[in-house]
């Protein structure tokens, strides 16, 4: 019995670490309760049948939630010691960092846009272009300082892999 309250206050601890790890943006959160707000208040139905949101929507989260996981793996991955997302050791420039330089925005992004269209709200088309404005100034301070940070690999790094997504430059 001993052994299996000490196995789930590890796990316990272990969820803890990982949710400490994966930040989640304000904005995000701000959009998604502002989107869910809108749709009782002032339903804006997205066009299409309710099984097109669902398998589109679920799609858009699963995609948004692997994209994270890769992320963290990733970033893991190149962790010598105790894992610290906000404090890189080194530069990832490998999985997901390879096609955007914020993988873990775009997942949150993505995953958002599913929540919206799994409630089937076309508020979610509207709310998410303008997190995206907000949201873009933090991650310009973040470029800022990983350019602190690492000044002899970013600038190339950055020249070669989109901010978001798109096509490598080099």
């Amino acid at each position: 019995m001993a052994a299996d309250i000490s196995s789930a206050h590890t796990l316990a601890g272990r969820l803890k670490s990982s949710y400490d790890n994966l930040p989640l943006p304000a904005p995000v959160v701000a959009g998604m309760a502002l989107d869910r707000l809108l749709a009782r208040l002032r339903p804006l139905p997205l066009p299409g049948s309710r099984a097109v949101h669902t398998v589109a929507g679920a799609g858009l989260v699963i995609a948004g939630v692997g994209f994270n996981g890769w992320a963290l793996a990733e970033r893991r991955r190149h962790s010598a010691g105790r894992f610290e997302l906000e404090r890189p050791e080194d530069l990832v420039v490998t999985g997901p960092y390879a096609v955007t330089r914020h993988p873990m925005y775009v997942g949150w992004w993505l995953i958002q846009l599913g929540a919206g269209v799994l409630a089937g709200s076309s508020w979610v088309l509207a709310l998410l272009p303008a997190e995206l404005l907000v949201e873009h100034r933090f991650v310009v301070a973040e470029e800022a300082a990983l350019a602190e940070l690492f000044p002899q690999s970013y600038p190339g790094y950055a020249e070669r892999v989109p901010r978001y997504v798109g096509l490598p430059r080099a």
